[in-house]
């Protein structure tokens, strides 16, 4: 039986590539295809290198899903830095303020089921994704 949760705290590259792997054997353990296993663990990577990039740290949280006739996987990427002034277009493609290629928050968007983002100026981000298995 797959763990319930997994918390990754993130301030460096190396807890990165470590919340990447928890995310991908959670998804395989829970019978997640190969193709989907590796899609979970690419938004999980672009949401802890936001974390790494705009907070300096942070936690993701992954955690198994039972519905009544469904598994999945919930990615929490949290963070207390400063924010996102205009959360719509930071949601936009090619929009960064970092100057990279603006893939991340859009990126997420595509490759999971579900997505939401809470963000207050100063306070901090949190993301919440979804991935269902088919």
């Amino acid at each position: 039986m797959p763990a319930e949760e997994v918390e990754v705290a993130i301030s460096s590259d190396q807890d990165i590539v470590l919340a990447r792997q928890k995310g991908r054997v959670m998804a395989i353990e829970l019978g997640f295809s190969s193709g989907d296993a590796t899609l979970i663990a690419t938004a999980i990577s672009e949401l802890a290198r936001n974390i790494l990039s705009y907070a300096r740290n942070g936690k993701i949280v992954i955690r198994r899903m039972q519905g009544p006739s469904r598994i999945g996987i919930q990615v929490v990427a949290s963070d207390k830095g400063p924010g996102i002034r205009d959360v719509d277009q930071a949601l936009r493609d090619g929009f960064s303020t970092s100057g990279s290629l603006g893939l991340g928050l859009p990126g997420v968007r595509r490759l999971m089921d579900e997505f939401g983002i809470t963000s207050q100026p100063g306070q901090g981000t949190t993301v919440v994704v979804k991935k269902w298995r088919q």
